[in-house]
């Protein structure tokens, strides 16, 4: 019998309120938890306004020894971690931890971290030469990406393969579909699996503004990005992590475990064109959905929802539009596409594991979450967005797509717990 992977729990740190049920509320009500950046003074940059996270880490059971030795990218992943295991119920000891394995991705890494202790080492850019005197003892956490799987193996106990993936803004569907792969040829029966980034720096927000991809509507924090609008202006970055424990089907379904949906297909493709630029005709996001759509024996027609990556650029919604449009075909005009990008903001690789649990939680709920800020559409972008109000719709099927620079994109397909039983 085929392996099969599905979602036994689910754990959430996004901007808006710590934990699943926060998120999922502020989805549902497509309020925007953006606002002008507090993580330090945001004048001199072209983009003021983020997604941030209200985050203590002592306050959500981390270790003093803990929040020293880690990044925040890596501290919100822990408490992801943490909560998305008690929410399956798994307890990971013994043969089941030998089982167990943890796959996490992240663009940026301990960008957070590199940033301030550089400021500091180099007397505040002062000195060439930096003082190594200086330096917290937990430095090298923050330059190797690796060390965030490490410490979520640390906090669960995992003892399987582990590593980071980075590959931008894609990171967050590419681990969860490398995770599905091994849990699917037998290399585990559990895997601690999703994304992490905590971008909000200056050195990410300078990055951007050189490049004009970030909004510059200051002066409206809460509708700055609008995705699919025509009077868009760019993405807001935001922060976060969601994790997710994928498990062998029936490994879950002998122990009763809740099933959210089965991570049923997955593909990535490149465009091999460009840095930062997209192909108007979108045809290497289209050959990763019907890819996605093949390995999970789904036909066009059997989409419910896409959930978009919808960062609120024009080239962006344009080329996800046309690769929609040429997955689907005439099906796309009849299938609800939203973005939760001007919810929570664009937290880099972070996002695609993000959105992964969105549209697990939606295929649980039957609710289609909305896109925020869509008030005046896009001529180019003529399908159904599902502006600013949730929608009812039973969702057996649904299609999540990502873009990364580089020219990364993804695709992954879940379907419902009915499909998995």
């Amino acid at each position: 019998m085929a392996r099969r992977a599905v979602i036994t729990g689910i754990g959430v740190t996004a901007p808006g309120g710590i934990g699943t049920q926060p998120f999922w509320d502020l989805l549902v009500s497509g309020r925007t938890a953006t606002r002008r950046i507090t993580a330090f003074d945001p004048a001199a940059h072209r983009c003021q306004v983020a997604a941030e996270i209200d985050f203590d880490p002592l306050l959500h059971g981390l270790t003093r020894q803990e929040v020293r030795r880690t990044d925040r990218a890596t501290q919100l992943a822990l408490v992801s971690a943490t909560e998305a295991v008690l929410d399956s119920g798994l307890v990971i000891d013994g043969e089941l931890a030998e089982r167990t394995g943890v796959a996490l991705g992240s663009a940026v890494g301990g960008t957070t971290t590199l940033e301030r202790e550089y400021a500091v080492l180099s007397n505040g850019g002062k000195d060439w030469v930096l003082d190594p005197a200086y330096a917290v003892p937990h430095l090298y956490e923050g330059f190797l990406p690796s060390s965030i799987a490490a410490e979520v193996a640390i906090r669960t106990g995992a003892l399987g393969p582990a590593s980071v993936i980075s590959t931008g803004c894609t990171s967050g569907i590419d681990s969860v579909g490398y995770a599905a792969e091994l849990v699917r040829d037998g290399a585990a029966d559990v895997m601690i699996t999703g994304a992490t980034d905590a971008p909000i720096s200056p050195i990410t927000l300078t990055c951007f503004d050189s490049i004009k991809a970030t909004s510059a509507r200051n002066d409206d924090p809460a509708t700055a990005c609008r995705p699919f609008d025509r009077n868009r202006t760019g993405l807001i970055l935001g922060e976060g992590s969601a994790v997710l424990v994928l498990e062998e089907y029936e490994h879950a379904r002998r122990r009763g475990a809740t099933i959210y949906a089965e991570v049923a297909g997955y593909a990535a493709r490149c465009n091999a064109f460009h840095m930062t630029g997209l192909k108007a005709d979108g045809r290497e996001m289209a050959e990763a959905i019907n890819l996605a759509m093949a390995e999970a024996g789904l036909n066009a027609e059997d989409i419910d929802y896409v959930n978009a990556h919808g960062s609120g650029t024009k080239q962006n919604d344009r080329h996800e539009t046309a690769a929609v449009k040429r997955s689907l075909g005439e099906h796309a005009y009849r299938t609800p596409m939203s973005g939760i990008k001007a919810i929570v903001g664009h937290s880099l690789g972070a996002i695609g594991s993000i959105e992964i649990a969105a549209c697990a939680l939606s295929i649980k709920h039957g609710v289609v979450v909305p896109t925020a800020n869509l008030t005046e559409a896009d001529p180019e972008c003529d399908l159904d967005y599902v502006p600013n109000t949730a929608r009812e719709r039973r969702l057996d099927a649904v299609l999540t797509v990502g873009s990364g620079f580089g020219g990364f994109q993804s695709a992954l397909a879940l379907t419902s717990g009915g499909r998995a039983a």
